[in-house]
């Protein structure tokens, strides 16, 4: 009996070292401060698909020196709910739909800070305007070469019932492909059809993008609520 009670100690200090353990880690201090920030080119937010974009943090100091991911929202837009002090912010290489910057942004967090995140995009979209017509939307717009290197793959317009719209999240889409897009000072008409289950709302929303040959993230427009009825 007593060599099966001294069996038991070390198991009951494991777990008592374990316990205290989940309370430390319980009782810390969630961060306070936010981060907020637009992926930008020329001052304006650069539309993406909806978290396929990713930024990074890093604080120097620490013995645990751990990348903090931020996602950047369809709109350019992100936020990150940080402690205090000094970071780097790191564009990731091939992340984006623009040329790879390997300087990192200094940022110095007290409270908060909102920060603009300039990249070099190879292809945006100018210019869109939307209509609706007899079960189907369209939209026509501009395509601008804006960093060399790259040739451009195809356009595309996308519909779909929630601001959320991109290749992932849509009921239909129309494309042209680079081959039929010789003259880029003219600007590109696309048309797609209403799913025949959602002709009968009373709106949509649509977006356009760019792909860039090569490049696995496409930039955007902003998405544009269409009313139908």
């Amino acid at each position: 009996m007593k060599k099966r009670i001294i069996t038991c100690i070390p198991a009951l200090l494991l777990a008592l070292i374990v316990g205290l353990a989940g309370c430390e880690k319980d009782n810390r201090t969630e961060p306070k401060s936010v981060l907020k920030g637009r992926v930008v080119f020329e001052g304006q937010p650069v539309g993406v698909r909806s978290n396929g974009v990713q930024l990074e943090i890093w604080q120097r100091g620490y013995q645990l020196f751990t990348k903090i991911p931020v996602h950047v929202n369809q709109d350019g837009t992100f936020a990150a709910s940080l402690f205090d002090g000094n970071y780097k912010l790191v564009r990731l290489r091939g992340n984006g739909p623009w040329t790879d910057n390997t300087d990192s942004i200094d940022v110095e967090l007290k409270g908060s800070k909102e920060i603009d995140v300039p990249v070099n995009p190879y292809f945006v979209v100018k210019n869109d305007v939307y209509s609706k017509g007899e079960g189907k939307v369209s939209a026509t717009f501009n395509v601008q070469q804006v960093a060399a290197g790259r040739t451009l793959e195809r356009v595309n317009l996308y519909i779909g019932t929630t601001t959320i719209v991109d290749p992932n999240n849509n009921v239909g889409n129309a494309q042209e492909v680079a081959a039929n897009l010789t003259d880029l000072t003219k600007p590109v008409t696309l048309t797609v059809n209403i799913p025949a289950a959602h002709a009968s709302r009373q709106y949509i929303y649509a977006r356009v993008g760019v792909k860039t040959s090569g490049v696995g993230e496409m930039l955007f427009g902003m998405p544009q609520k269409i009313m139908l009825k």
